[in-house]
């Protein structure tokens, strides 16, 4: 097997494959993009840091190309899209490097406490002033952590040492998680209202990109400090420019940036602030985690040349291919349904249950558990969730998840209920297929029928006459067409359950519209995957 490095790697890590007489190692370090892509047909495995963009143009000259290996936590600079239409394997490396960063946050955390980065100049330009850099203890601070997953989790163990009072939201890990860390879990609000300190550790996705925005900055403590050692992109940077420049934030550090290198004035701005203590995205680079993460891809490697299961696949299934394809229609029904209630649920779950009820609860029910849990998990973690790592992510969140299954017939000949336990409460939805089209037929005790849609409004209201009128009426005057309702109730002018498709988004303003209109006590838009 022929393998392309092309960015700096720990020799250490590489020592296994090159001593593998099955591997013939090329190192061929920041090859220009031309010349890349004339080499790249050669080769089977390419591993790489940051410094490679695996791209589409990449991967269609990647003619004999089987895997990719991130060694690194991150796949910002892999197009994972691409790679799974032609078949090829993307593998990280997520644990790697956890430690490092985490210590990183507390050093520039310090750092900034203590104006050790500008008593340092200050001293080695000859002078010795102490007045100007009296800085500030950790003890008893409140800090803020957006983001309790692996890095965020660790830096809340080490400031709890510091005996600093720890706060932190993230809507996806349990409370028994939170408890276990010594931590207590709030809202996004709460952190900003509260926190002497902030620190992010989330990835970057459409949900966490511009996480932090003016109006958040206006609701922070004057003096608020903030940490990011995360992924650029997720606070504002123009928002955070200007909050550095009116004096609410007294002092700040970031080691990440929207752009890497920077080219924005923006940022460059942002960079020069006499305020900010920077560095360039430094967070994983230690001796000990470039070791870690070669070695880590270097074991995938070697799994997938020995044909043995990988551990940190991030696009491929692994299961019986004859299970699998009676599974499959049933694995697109729960994909919908575990979107479906990841949107509606509150924050916060502790355990979810998969009930498999009538003829299908006859096989093996755990490529569907894996499917639905992966589709609630996605885009909620630090590593993308898929059916390789859902497990393992729902575990390290403190989500129990359980699985029961019913071979005697019911309502539907196959029913798929999933519940969700959370603070609040419970969720439950079911669905089946109907003619091999996902349905969903119940949602909390209301009965329903319809399919999973790209956009939905979901609504939850005192059943009085005219309600639906008003619903008509407002998307109408909003240019937002209605494709089908379905409408549940419990009885004649109780409760009501509406689901509504629409053919294009409406926006949150509507949707509050509508819920004012209709005395809503539940309204959200539902934006899925294109079906």
């Amino acid at each position: 097997m022929k393998v392309l490095v092309t960015d700096e790697i720990s020799p250490e890590g590489l020592a296994p494959l090159q001593a593998d007489p099955r591997i013939e190692l090329d190192i061929k370090l920041k090859l220009p993009k031309k010349e890349l892509h004339q080499v790249i047909g050669d080769y089977e495995v390419v591993i790489t840091r940051s410094g490679t963009p695996v791209d589409r143009a990449l991967v269609e000259h990647a003619k004999n190309l089987k895997m990719v290996a991130r060694a690194g936590v991150g796949i910002d600079n892999v197009d994972v899209d691409a790679c799974s239409e032609y078949g090829i394997i993307v593998v990280n490396a997520p644990f790697g490097n956890v430690n490092s960063a985490a210590e990183h946050t507390l050093a520039v955390m310090l750092s900034v406490l203590r104006n050790v980065p500008v008593a340092n100049d200050d001293l080695k330009g000859g002078a010795w002033n102490r007045a100007p850099f009296t800085g500030l203890e950790m003890k008893h601070k409140t800090l803020g952590v957006i983001g309790l997953g692996k890095v965020g989790g660790r830096v809340a163990l080490r400031a709890k040492a510091f005996e600093m009072d720890v706060i932190a939201c993230d809507p996806y890990i349990s409370e028994k998680r939170a408890e276990d860390h010594g931590v207590k879990l709030v809202s996004l609000e709460d952190i900003c209202r509260y926190s002497d300190i902030i620190t992010l550790h989330c990835p970057l996705n459409d949900e966490t990109r511009d996480m932090l925005m003016a109006e958040h900055f206006d609701k922070m403590k004057d003096g608020v400090i903030i940490i990011n050692v995360a992924r650029g992109g997720i606070i504002n940077e123009q928002a955070m420019l200007d909050a550095l420049n009116s004096g609410k934030i007294t002092c700040s550090a970031f080691d990440v940036f929207s752009e890497e290198p920077p080219k924005s004035d923006v940022i460059w701005d942002m960079i020069k602030h006499p305020k900010m203590i920077v560095t360039p995205h430094l967070g994983a680079n230690t001796h000990e985690a470039q070791k870690n993460v070669a070695i880590d891809v270097g074991k995938e490697i070697i799994k997938y040349m020995d044909g043995q299961p990988l551990s940190t696949a991030v696009n491929i299934p692994k299961f019986d291919p004859d299970l699998l394809e009676h599974m499959r229609p049933f694995m697109g029904l729960m994909e919908k349904m575990g979107e479906f209630i990841s949107e509606l649920a509150p924050a916060n779950p502790n355990k979810l249950t998969f009930d498999f009820h009538g003829e299908v609860a006859r096989y093996d029910c755990a490529p569907l558990t894996v499917t639905g849990l992966a589709a609630i998990l996605d885009k909620q973690t630090e590593q993308d969730a898929n059916l390789v790592n859902a497990r393992v992510l729902a575990r390290n969140m403190g989500i129990e998840v359980e699985e029961i299954r019913n071979a005697e017939p019911g309502s539907f000949s196959n029913m798929i209920t999933v519940i969700m336990e959370t603070p609040v409460g419970k969720r439950t939805i079911a669905g089946t297929l109907w003619d091999g089209i996902p349905k969903i037929v119940m949602m909390r005790d209301f009965m329903t029928d319809f399919v999973p849609e790209e956009h939905m409004i979901v609504l939850n209201y005192p059943d009085k006459p005219g309600a639906l009128g008003k619903i008509g009426t407002i998307l109408g005057e909003a240019n937002v067409n209605i494709g089908n309702m379905n409408l549940g109730r419990r009885e004649k002018e109780g409760e009501a359950m509406v689901v509504l498709s629409v053919d294009s988004p409406a926006s949150d303003e509507i949707v509050a519209q509508i819920g004012e209109a209709v005395e809503a006590r539940f309204a959200k838009a539902v934006h899925l995957k294109k079906a």
